[in-house]
């Protein structure tokens, strides 16, 4: 059990015995670490959380929480500070202990059932079937992995989807571009892509594979075929991407074969007009543009409006065939009818104008599930500070394959996660790619690798003590041996928080922490004999510093494996 957990425990039975109050009334008081030093090891709200309730002044409250911690055995001291918060400091055997439970759980340590078995559907990536994945979808697939990852950590039952959105006008476009490499194939001539279409080299192969399978296509007749085998492939290319960066999805799901060919757009539409949410009326003039000539036509609306977004939203073009969105209520029909409770949605930075009319969407059909829609703000990538010009492959951006050429999948997963996914990233390869502490990458696996050097290193004897677990803790005196275990004892609560707030970047933000604290220990250790992890003649200190190693190690190792990169063993 973390320390977090365990002191919650402890006032909440000591408010039960004060004020005779029933569980409820404690579920949501917080332990945590406090923000700035001095005050405290941790730090608990109760008192403020329970003064309506309790009807007493939060300093009364405090005062009884301060009191019956004091009487704790690992409590070292107990204050109150400001309006009623309650910090207090444990004393050093209760951190040293941590360590055991570290060696003891491994890449259990600070797992939680948060989720208990809720099904959550995380649907990410999920980009356009007209060619590779850019940088821009690559940021997205790495953030969403790695959230279905702690999701699945923490105890959801979690399905990883991609949307293919293989219906629409840009299926046409496509297609075209596509016929024209397959003529260039065909006759051995050159083509000349028009303004609009897909120039990227990538559909020249896929040009020669189709003229090899059919010789006398037309695109007049034959452009379902013709769409048909450029999907396949590019999700074929798209599927290669995902897989060197190490993200598989459990369903790949079809717009055109599981909703247009089964019809289900035209019953969930039925479905939401016996609701009241369907109706024929008009749209005003797109706000911003000042159009003379607008002439608003009555269409088939869906009633965003009532559930928050700023207009409604139209299901049909002028030839009456569904618009993407109508397909989108669908699909969210679709996604809660197979049994989802929670649904997570994570979308590029030009879609955060969609968030609010796929929440009402979600409402409207069940408003018991839970909708989250998440964003993933752009990348700049650069090299020598510079920005990086566009793929010649791609014909107008940078391809994913590219970057993982450049700088590897696991750098880039990282890199990927170190800013907050709704903020904008300058991704910059020579910094990727530079064995220095200014590489974020570099100093985290670099950690892992001391690590692994002190434990290789270590004489047999301490060995001996470490597997027996005849160590003695107490002599882990110093205060950068406790501050590092300390660190490590807040594993549990960054654990918890990436996973209630979405956050997956905040496990790549503590693990350069932590990198930073081991790192600042071991420079202590070159500079003078009394830090040094492995001491000569003293097999129980060395002992007690192997296993502040191991512990820093399993950390460290279970951090990058949430995140899907894998720890190193040596440089």
């Amino acid at each position: 059990m973390s320390v977090f957990k365990e002191f919650q425990g402890v006032i909440n039975k000591g408010l039960k015995q004060t004020f005779d109050i029933e569980e409820g009334f404690v579920e949501n008081i917080i332990v945590e670490m406090p923000r700035e030093q001095g005050h405290g090891d941790l730090s608990t709200n109760a008192a403020m959380v329970l003064a309506g309730k309790l009807k007493k002044a939060p300093k009364v409250i405090a005062q009884s929480i301060c009191d019956y911690l004091q009487t704790h055995p690992d409590v070292a001291k107990c204050e109150i500070a400001g309006p009623g918060f309650v910090n207090f400091d444990l004393k050093v055997a209760r951190w040293q202990k941590g360590l055991k439970e570290i060696l003891e759980l491994k890449e259990k340590y600070g797992q939680e059932d948060i989720g208990q078995g809720v099904r959550v559907n995380v649907e990410y990536v999920s980009c356009n079937p007209t060619g590779p994945m850019h940088i821009g979808h690559t940021r997205g697939a790495i953030y969403g992995d790695a959230l279905a990852n702690i999701l699945q950590y923490a105890g959801y039952d979690v399905v990883r989807e991609f949307y293919i959105n293989d219906a629409g006008s840009q299926l046409d476009i496509l297609a075209t571009s596509l016929f024209l490499r397959y003529q260039e194939a065909l006759t051995g001539k050159e083509v000349k892509i028009p303004e609009g279409l897909y120039p990227g080299e990538y559909l020249i192969p896929i040009g020669k594979k189709l003229a090899k399978e059919h010789q006398d296509l037309s695109l007049e007749k034959d452009a379902e075929i013709i769409k048909k085998f450029a999907v396949k492939e590019m999700m074929a290319l798209i599927k290669d991407d995902l897989a060197a960066l190490g993200i598989h999805h459990d369903i790949f799901f079809s717009e055109k074969t599981f909703l247009h060919d089964q019809n289900k757009i035209s019953k969930v539409i039925e479905e939401l007009r016996g609701k009241g949410f369907i109706y024929q009326g008009t749209l005003p003039s797109p706000k911003g543009r000042e159009l003379e000539d607008f002439n608003p036509e009555e269409q088939l609306l869906f009633k965003s409006t009532e559930f928050g977004d700023d207009q409604d939203r139209s299901l049909q073009k002028r030839d009456k065939s569904w618009t993407y969105f109508a397909a989108e209520v669908a699909y969210f029909k679709d996604k809660i009818e197979r049994g989802f409770n929670k649904l997570i949605l994570v979308l590029g930075a030009d879609h955060v104008g969609y968030i609010k009319r796929a929440k009402a969407v979600c409402a409207a059909i069940d408003k018991s599930v839970d909708c989250i829609i998440t964003t993933c703000q752009l990348v700049n990538y650069m090299k020598g500070g510079q920005a990086i010009k566009m793929s010649k492959r791609s014909g107008n951006f940078l391809c994913a394959s590219d970057i993982m050429e450049l700088v590897g999948a696991d750098a880039l997963r990282f890199m990927m996660l170190t800013r907050k996914n709704d903020a904008i990233i300058d991704f910059d390869v020579d910094q990727v790619v530079d064995y220095s502490k200014d590489n974020p990458v570099f100093y985290v696996q670099y950690a892992h690798v001391r690590t692994n050097s002190i434990l290789n290193s270590a004489p047999e004897d301490v060995r001996t003590i470490f597997e027996e677990g005849k160590f003695d803790l107490s002599l882990l005196s110093l205060e950068e041996e406790i501050s590092l275990i300390k660190k490590l004892a807040s594993w549990p609560k960054v654990l918890e928080g990436a996973v209630k707030t979405f956050e997956p970047h905040r496990i790549v933000f503590y693990l350069q922490s932590l990198a930073a604290s081991f790192h600042g220990l071991w420079q202590l250790c070159k500079d003078g004999q009394s830090y040094r992890f492995i001491v000569e003649n003293n097999p129980q200190l060395t002992a007690a510093r192997f296993t502040l190693a191991a512990s820093i190690k399993i950390i460290i190792a279970n951090g990058l494996g949430l995140i899907g990169v894998k720890p190193m063993e040596r440089m």
